[in-house]
C-alpha cells in the first residue's frame, strides 16, 4: 500500500492547529464575557441617576456621627434620604448596614473607620481605608457622581484621598464642603505651615478641577470654635483655591456653633439644603457671614 511520506508531518500539523484553536477559544470566552460584563456596568454606570452623599465623621467619630444631621434634613427637606453606613477596619474588612430606598435617588452614605484616631499619620492611613470603601460603594452602587461631605478630620481625609486616590474619570465628585476642617491642625499662624499643610498644598494639582468646594467654619468668637482655630480651617484656601472650579468660605456663627456641635447646627444643615442638594451657586469665592451673631468683628 501507498503511503505517503509526508502524512506524519501533516497529521502533527493539524494536531497543533486544533489545539491552537482550541487554546484559543479557551483565551476568547472570558475575555469575551468579561468585556460583556465590562461593557453593561459601564452602561449601568453612565445612565445611574444616583447621586449620593457621602459623609467623613472627625477623629474618634463613629459612622453614627451624622445620624442627628440626617433626621434634620429629612425633615426640612420633606423627602427621607436613606442611610447607609460602612466602617472600615484595620485588616482592610469593611461592615457596611442600612439600604437604599427604592427611587431614592440622594442617599446618604457615612463611612467610619475602626481607627479613628488623630493625627496626620493616621488621617493618610483613614484616607486609604476611605479609597476601599468608595470602591466598593461604587461597585455596589453604579453611581457616576456624587457630593462629598467631611466633618473636622473628615474633611482633610478627603483632601488626601481627592490627592492620593481619586482618579476615576467615570465618577466625578459634582461638590464637596468641609466643615470645621483644621487644615493647618491648631496652628494659628498661617505663615506656619504644618506638614500636612504643606503636603495638601505641594499635591493640590491633583484636585478635581471641577468640583464646587464649600469651606465652613464654626466660631463662638470669630477666632475659633472652642477647638479649631479658625484661622487653620481658613487654610484651605491655599489647598483648594485655584484648583477648583469654585472655592466658597462660609462662617457659622451664634448658638451651636462650637466644634463639636456642626453636625447637627440648623444653619449646616440649611447649607447641605442650599449648597449639596440643590444647583451650587456661580461665585467663585465668597465670604458669607451666617448667624444669630453675624457681623463685622
Amino acid at each position: 500500500m501507498w503511503k505517503n511520506p509526508n502524512w506524519p508531518r501533516r497529521l502533527r500539523s493539524l494536531i497543533v492547529l486544533v489545539l491552537g484553536m482550541v487554546f484559543l477559544g479557551l483565551l476568547i470566552g472570558p475575555s469575551y464575557h468579561w468585556t460583556q460584563a465590562n461593557v453593561t456596568a459601564m452602561t449601568g454606570r453612565h445612565d445611574s441617576q444616583l447621586s449620593p452623599i457621602i459623609m467623613i465623621p472627625g477623629s474618634s467619630a463613629s459612622q453614627n456621627r451624622f445620624d442627628t444631621l440626617v433626621k434634620q434634613l429629612n425633615k426640612a427637606d420633606k423627602r427621607r434620604h436613606s442611610l447607609i453606613k460602612l466602617t472600615v477596619k484595620t485588616d482592610d474588612k469593611i461592615t457596611m448596614s442600612g439600604s437604599l430606598r427604592p427611587r431614592d435617588n440622594e442617599p446618604v452614605i457615612v463611612v467610619g473607620f475602626e481607627n479613628n484616631k488623630d493625627g496626620y499619620d493616621n488621617i493618610k492611613k483613614q484616607a486609604r481605608w476611605f479609597s476601599l470603601a468608595f470602591k466598593q460603594l461604587a461597585a455596589k452602587y453604579q453611581f457616576n457622581n456624587f457630593k462629598a461631605i467631611g466633618h473636622s478630620n473628615g474633611g482633610l481625609i478627603y483632601t488626601y484621598f481627592f490627592e492620593h486616590y481619586f482618579n476615576r474619570s467615570d465618577i466625578t465628585v459634582k461638590r464637596i464642603m468641609t466643615i470645621g476642617s483644621p487644615y493647618n491642625f491648631s496652628e494659628e499662624n498661617l505663615s506656619h505651615k504644618t506638614q500636612m499643610l504643606a503636603d495638601f498644598i505641594k499635591y493640590r494639582e491633583n484636585l478635581p478641577k471641577n468640583a464646587t468646594v464649600y469651606s465652613v467654619a464654626g466660631t463662638e468668637n470669630y477666632d475659633t470654635d472652642g477647638l479649631v482655630p479658625a484661622r487653620s480651617v481658613e487654610a484651605g484656601k491655599y489647598v483648594y483655591q485655584g484648583q477648583v472650579k469654585h472655592y466658597t468660605e462660609i462662617t457659622v456663627t451664634g448658638n451651636n456653633a462650637q466644634h463639636s456641635d456642626l453636625p447637627q447646627n440648623k444653619q449646616i444643615v440649611a447649607l447641605i439644603r442650599q449648597y449639596m442638594l440643590n444647583k451650587p451657586t456661580k461665585r467663585t469665592r465668597n465670604r458669607a457671614i451666617i448667624g444669630a451673631n453675624a457681623g463685622t468683628p
